[in-house]
């Protein structure tokens, strides 16, 4: 019998990689239902992230972007779909295959003092994956710890202080170094500056590009406020009820977004600049349910640019004339069609 080789990736491939992937939750059904009924939080979604990329994820609240994340992590299985991580196909692996992957993917929680368990100490809390993992021990681990901590911004004189005994700006430093502690290629960042003072958003967004650069980090940051995914960010990649409709380069995204979609929540981010004149879409109307989501385009029944193809054929995700650019939506299918 042959043994089995490690993977290994193709030179240049993106560090992850995501296929069609599907999350769909089922809903409890009535006396006389028959028909079982489901949300479509993540719809056959498709992207990559090369090394070192940071790609902006953003959308409404409930458009699917914190359950993108966690599928990622395997956090949550997926429906359908893949997931490839450094070239490994992971949607359908064990929690012991998974295992050896843990450390080189983690996650930064939206709210800092949610994710940290108020019974440890911030010594424990960060030495808490070297510990699992069996990294450190002793006086080595302390050292360790000591080491994560400054990398953030803290040091030795909070190791023996609890979650609730130091700010929310320091709360979110111990998250982050605890997920620096296993050396990891992506992280995963959750809406980590939402919960904390504009002031300190500022200085842990700043932190976050420092160590990317330093460190050579992955990031998937996922947020609502489109500032300051603007700032972090590479790419852009728009997400509504449940699928993307936009992936561009974060200044081209800003400048000249393609998506109807995409202008409207650029529509609703404040311009210092009284000059400056953006295309005005106005939304009609509210969100679909995502547990019965429109047919054809998704966006169609808020558009205020929606013609007769987008109710009755979904626009795939394809490539716009603009490099490294990706639409979906039906207009610009239109106007490549008309001379």
């Amino acid at each position: 019998m042959t043994p089995n080789m490690p993977h290994q990736p193709e030179p240049g491939a993106p560090l992850l990689e995501v296929r069609n992937l599907q999350k769909h939750f089922p809903l409890p059904g009535g006396w006389f239902s028959r028909q079982r009924r489901v949300v479509h939080a993540v719809d056959e979604v498709s992207f990559a992230v090369q090394r070192g990329e940071a790609l902006g994820l953003v959308g409404e609240s409930g458009c699917g972007k914190t359950t993108l994340g966690r599928l990622v992590l395997r956090l949550l299985d997926p429906t359908a779909g893949e997931i490839l991580f450094d070239g490994q196909p992971i949607a359908r692996l064990s929690k012991a295959a998974l295992r050896p992957l843990r450390p080189r993917m983690q996650v930064v929680f939206q709210n800092p003092l949610q994710s940290l368990s108020p019974r440890l100490r911030i010594y424990d809390i960060v030495a808490e994956p070297l510990r699992t993992h069996g990294r450190a021990t002793g006086d080595d681990l302390r050292g360790r710890v000591v080491a994560l901590l400054e990398q953030v911004g803290l040091g030795a004189q909070h190791l023996d202080r609890f979650p609730h005994e130091i700010s929310g700006g320091q709360c979110q430093r111990v998250a982050i170094a605890r997920a620096l502690a296993l050396d990891p290629q992506l992280l995963v960042l959750d809406e980590p500056t939402s919960a904390l003072d504009v002031s300190v958003q500022a200085q842990i967004l700043n932190l976050l590009a420092d160590l990317r650069r330093r460190l050579g980090l992955t990031y998937l940051f996922i947020s609502h406020d489109l500032s300051v995914v603007e700032y972090i960010s590479d790419r852009i990649a728009v997400m509504y009820l449940g699928q993307i409709v936009e992936i561009g380069p974060s200044a081209g995204i800003f400048a000249t977004p393609k998506h109807p979609y995409t202008k409207a929540l650029l529509n609703a981010v404040p311009e210092p600049d009284v000059s400056a004149r953006r295309e005005l879409v106005v939304l009609e109307g509210n969100v679909p349910s995502p547990a019965n989501p429109p047919p054809g385009c998704r966006f169609h029944t808020r558009c205020p640019l929606a013609f007769e193809r987008c109710a009755q054929q979904e626009p795939l995700l394809q490539a716009h004339p603009e490099p490294n650019w990706l639409v979906a939506c039906h207009l610009y299918e239109e106007r490549n069609e008309t001379p």
